[in-house]
């Protein structure tokens, strides 16, 4: 295929204060997620990259080396650096997660997050239903009781809720649980903050939540599990409105929204 034309985000010079490698990854992952470098595509060489932006080979070479690591990639010889499809790239990469959410977040995004939650997360609530120490669940509590006071006093919702259902996770006390945990931060965020648009959805929200935690708190894993069910199956339908009703769908390059204050 042929090279992208010159028109691409990434050639203009690259701002000095800020850091040269982390720039020159952003630009090229915006043009690569927006579609302006399209799947099967061969990069612009290091010389037409530094040529464009004004950066050294090794700082060309570093943000290469990092997209590659995210999956969006694939350097090779006699192939040169080509954009893999999105089927290849790594989707528990925080970064990308926030990337896609910047040039559109797609159906089929949100149906694989969904998808993703009803495996992962009942798994790990059952898990924490049995394992889940003092410390495990008074760090639970704390999150609830943040995601409270956000609902009657306003202010970030988004972030307890996340460190709820990671605390959750966490613990479950298995390893590849934990580390999935820090991986769905971004995407489960996505849905965090979808679900949570329409007015007092995260108020009607808090009643299944509390039902998760207290089945987790009486050690009961059949319980958790039907309980936090309820609560994705009842996010990813609000989810489905929010789409069918074509509003504007969050970014996550943008702080998490703020409720107001019930009066």
């Amino acid at each position: 295929m042929s090279r992208p034309t010159i028109s691409l985000s990434v050639n203009r010079p690259l701002p000095a204060p800020r850091s040269l490698r982390g720039e020159l990854v952003a630009r090229l992952t915006d043009d690569i997620t927006s579609g302006k470098i399209p799947p099967g595509s061969r990069l612009p060489t290091e010389q037409e990259l530094i040529a464009a932006t004004g950066v050294s080979r090794t700082v060309v070479r570093e943000a290469v080396k990092s997209l590659v690591a995210k999956g969006l990639l694939r350097t090779g010889p006699k192939v040169g650096t080509r954009v893999q499809p999105a089927q290849d790239w790594n989707w528990f990469d925080p970064d990308l997660v926030a990337w896609q959410s910047k040039v559109g977040l797609t159906r089929d995004f949100l149906r694989d997050l969904h998808e993703l939650r009803v495996v992962v997360e009942p798994a790990g609530v059952r898990l924490a239903a049995q394992r889940a120490t003092v410390q495990d669940i008074a760090e639970i509590e704390a999150a609830f009781a943040g995601m409270s006071n956000a609902v009657e006093h306003g202010g970030d919702y988004v972030t307890p809720d996340l460190r709820f259902h990671q605390g959750l996770l966490r613990a479950s006390h298995n390893r590849m649980m934990i580390q999935m945990s820090k991986a769905l931060g971004a995407v489960l965020r996505v849905s965090f903050e979808l679900s949570t648009l329409k007015p007092d959805r995260a108020g009607k929200s808090l009643p299944q939540h509390r039902a998760v935690l207290d089945a987790v708190i009486a050690r009961d894993p059949k319980k958790a599990e039907r309980a936090i069910l309820v609560l994705i199956d009842d996010a990813g339908r609000e989810i489905e409105r929010m789409l069918s009703s074509r509003r504007k769908l969050p970014s996550l390059s943008t702080p998490a929204r703020r409720l107001i204050a019930r009066t």
